[in-house]
């Protein structure tokens, strides 16, 4: 019998796998709003400039290829910290922070899964119900299982903040709470400023450890904005974990750069920590790459490029939100049923349209549209040239 014999296929991504199929659809008019990668009116994913301008400062002084250190450099992780906390915050002068260079949020997730169950000993974590498919599989692969609390009110198409946190009132204390610290995916609603003082205040009432998935920071209200989940879990005194990622904000898609930061009651216990996390890095995949963390620090060592990166930044947020507004505008324009004026309040690059499963499946076999299954629409796959096309087409298939 051959070794591999009994190896059965495994299903496709239900996101990646559809961009796949994308990709081989001959259709010339097909259009796709899978993957959460922004896009520009062309249609393309473009190299920032700031980007650009701080690889062509690396590749002039090019000198090694050696290894970074298990956790990363720490200039890079510096960076990192002031991003996510706030320049001068006291967990970071008091070295409160366990703070690891991941490869990508996803790495990130996947290295609080590793430890939340290795070194802790927690086998449940609960996930917003909706959430990012790939939680599911990041946290049951880490060994976790999986239960959801409410989060979406269809009806609204709000946030469901009541049943929230009737069902965080119920968990058991130490269970992890996976929270979205912005532009929620898939639904892009957000908690406004004192709902996350009300999460906090339930999350410290119950003992429990709050997992902060910050993959969108920037792309809501700002770099600075988009912290208030941060700050206010920092504020009630918790000990919390949070995942951040630089693919959106700086454009790193492919260069796989992000962070792990476990905040800490003390440094001791800071550092204890981020021995284990060490021990887990060093097992997986032993140290971070290189490139990718390198233009982050270049750029935000560089008060011209700094600038630069946060002027684009504003761009690809201020797009988004235009697009949005256009695209409830061609909505009503080509006669869709119902009010979908709530997609323009919506946060970051996704948006919950309310489209059935039935819709989305007719959109991809009737028009080579193609939407994740549950309706969420990449809001910045929109633009001027497919608009018009995907209305007309929403409104046949609804």
């Amino acid at each position: 019998m051959n070794l591999f014999e009994l190896v059965q296929t495994a299903p496709p991504d239900p996101i990646l796998g559809l961009s796949e199929a994308f990709k081989n659809d001959p259709n010339p008019d097909k259009i796709n709003l899978t993957v959460g990668v922004y896009q520009d009116e062309s249609g393309k994913s473009p190299l920032l400039e700031s980007v650009r301008r701080a690889e062509e400062i690396l590749a002039r002084g090019a000198g090694s290829k050696g290894y970074l250190p298990i956790n990363g450099h720490p200039d890079y992780l510096g960076h990192c910290q002031a991003l996510v906390f706030g320049e001068g915050n006291e967990m970071i002068l008091t070295k409160r922070l366990a703070s690891v260079h991941t490869p990508g949020g996803t790495g990130g997730l996947r290295l609080a899964g590793d430890f939340i169950r290795r070194s802790l000993g927690q086998r449940t974590i609960w996930v917003s119900n909706p959430t990012w498919a790939n939680h599911q599989g990041i946290f049951t692969a880490a060994g976790l299982d999986i239960k959801t609390y409410p989060y979406y009110n269809p009806e609204t198409h709000g946030l469901n903040l009541e049943g929230m946190i009737t069902v965080l009132e119920t968990i058991p204390e130490n269970d992890i709470v996976l929270l979205h610290a912005c532009c929620h995916n898939p639904t892009g609603v957000d908690p406004t400023e004192e709902d996350w003082e009300t999460i906090a205040k339930v999350c410290k009432e119950r003992k429990l450890l709050p997992l902060l998935d910050f993959a969108y920071q920037g792309f809501s209200k700002g770099w600075i904005d988009d912290a208030v989940a941060i700050r206010a879990f920092s504020e009630y005194g918790l000990e919390f974990i949070v995942c951040s990622s630089f693919s959106k904000n700086f454009g790193l898609y492919q260069d796989r750069v992000g962070a792990m930061h476990v905040v800490a009651k003390n440094a001791d216990e800071a550092a204890r920590i981020l021995s284990q996390l060490k021990v887990i890095v060093r097992t997986n995949y032993s140290n971070p790459p290189a490139h990718g963390s390198a233009i982050v620090s270049t750029i935000l060592n560089d008060t011209e490029l700094r600038q630069l990166w946060e002027e684009e930044l504003k761009t690809m947020r201020s797009r988004i939100n235009t697009v949005r507004s256009e695209f409830v505008d061609g909505l009503e324009k080509a006669g869709v049923p119902g009010d979908f004026s709530f997609i323009r309040e919506q946060k970051g690059m996704f948006s919950f349209s309310g489209l059935s499963e039935e819709s989305v499946q007719k959109l991809r076999q009737d028009h080579a549209i193609y939407i994740v299954k549950s309706g969420r629409i990449n809001v910045a796959g929109i633009n001027d040239k497919n608009r018009d096309t995907l209305c007309r087409a929403i409104a046949q298939c609804i």
